[in-house]
């Protein structure tokens, strides 16, 4: 694999192309042109690598295709408008009705809603598995099961999943492996090199890391993303504009060294957390109470700033008082910017037409931002107190 600097800084850029500009161009272009005939049915004989209609393959996107890919030590990438566009597309693109997916227990809300409203309408089961046991995972293998769907860690609870055994069941069952690695990052976790097939990010968070663009990005190998290519990214067209995607590639340039900065800070932090008398537990999956942390070294280098609590309280409104008293921290659903969040899971309770949360009331999701942790950590202490 290429050095992280050498990806973030100069894959995919041919700036010898563009009048030898540090930084790549918008091409804010829908169409392209051709001089000939012959030139055009030669393009489309490749859509996937040549400029036709920016629906497809536009220039500036393709640069950050190409740094995806290498990024997470695959052979190509797709950009999507969405990670939940991402997922789909992965889904759809290796199902047909009749198949079952196999899917971690409490995935992401919307691939939750993908496969129990949407899929289902099409004749495609599913079964949610606990994914920290690798027997019930085989268990639920069914004769038309087609897909093994992983989280690892998922965004509430950081329940892990153990990839290369995973990734050996899957092939051993003729089985597509999915993984959504947005908690990771490729920086902390690299799960195609572990065996896993399809890499999936909500690129809206540390991707992209400025709270400024909605992305979702899909890598694999050259065949995978040729077929989702040809089929679901064309014909769903939920792609991103090139100047996001020019905002992303800025976003890039300091992935490595926001990784690394938020997760030092949430080592800070979640340490005094677990210390503090009014805190009942600390999810944290480097943290040394945490029930899987030997699994979590051996297949991840860092965690970075996402962690909950399950604080001390007899009742949604003493989680609520203590969220009130917050200063330095807001309250959002996104996380991965510059911006330090937090989430009181007691906020999908009791809302009318809505099924309340599985997640415990009192448990909180808190992100840390790029702010001073010690700044941060005087906010928490006057909150608790």
């Amino acid at each position: 694999m290429k050095n992280f600097s050498d990806i973030l800084i100069h894959e995919g850029e041919d700036r010898d192309q563009y009048f030898n500009s540090v930084c790549p161009p918008i091409i804010q272009s829908s169409n392209f042109v051709f001089p000939s005939i012959a030139a055009f049915r030669k393009a489309l004989v490749n859509e996937l690598d040549q400029h036709i209609y920016t629906r497809g393959n536009n220039p500036t996107v393709q640069i950050l295709r190409k740094k995806i890919a290498k990024l997470e030590g695959a052979e190509d990438a797709l950009i999507f408008g969405s990670g939940s566009a991402a997922i789909a597309a992965a889904m759809i693109g290796n199902l047909s009705a009749g198949d079952h997916v196999v899917c971690v227990q409490s995935p992401y809300s919307w691939t939750y809603n993908l496969l129990t409203k949407f899929l289902s309408r099409f004749d495609i089961s599913h079964s949610f598995v606990d994914g920290k046991d690798l027997e019930a995972i085989e268990s639920a293998i069914q004769k038309n099961t087609k897909v093994l769907y992983l989280e690892s860690p998922n965004t509430a609870s950081f329940d892990l999943q153990d990839l290369p055994a995973c990734a050996a069941l899957a092939k051993k069952h003729g089985l597509v492996t999915m993984i959504d690695n947005s908690y990771c990052s490729p920086i902390f976790q690299r799960p195609i090199e572990m065996g896993i097939d399809l890499v999936i990010h909500s690129g809206t968070k540390y991707l992209n890391g400025h709270s400024d663009v909605v992305v979702g990005t899909l890598a694999g190998s050259k065949a995978q993303i040729e077929k989702i290519f040809k089929s679901e990214y064309m014909t769903l067209g939920a792609i991103i504009s090139p100047h996001d995607a020019a905002l992303v590639i800025r976003g890039l340039r300091t992935l490595e060294l926001r990784m690394h900065r938020v997760d030092e800070s949430a080592k800070i932090i979640t340490e005094w957390l677990s210390n503090h008398p009014k805190i009942e537990k600390v999810l944290y999956p480097f943290h040394k109470d945490f029930p899987q942390l030997e699994l979590a070294h051996k297949q991840m280098s860092g965690c970075g700033g996402l962690f909950s609590i399950l604080l001390k309280a007899d009742n949604m409104e003493e989680v609520e008082e203590f969220f009130g008293k917050l200063q330095r921290f807001t309250l959002a659903v996104s996380w991965g910017g510059h911006e330090s969040l937090a989430l009181p899971y007691c906020a999908f309770r009791n809302i009318p037409g809505r099924q309340d949360t599985s997640v415990p009331w009192n448990l909180i999701r808190f992100y840390i931002g790029f702010e001073d942790p010690k700044w941060l950590l005087e906010d928490l202490e006057q909150a608790l107190s």
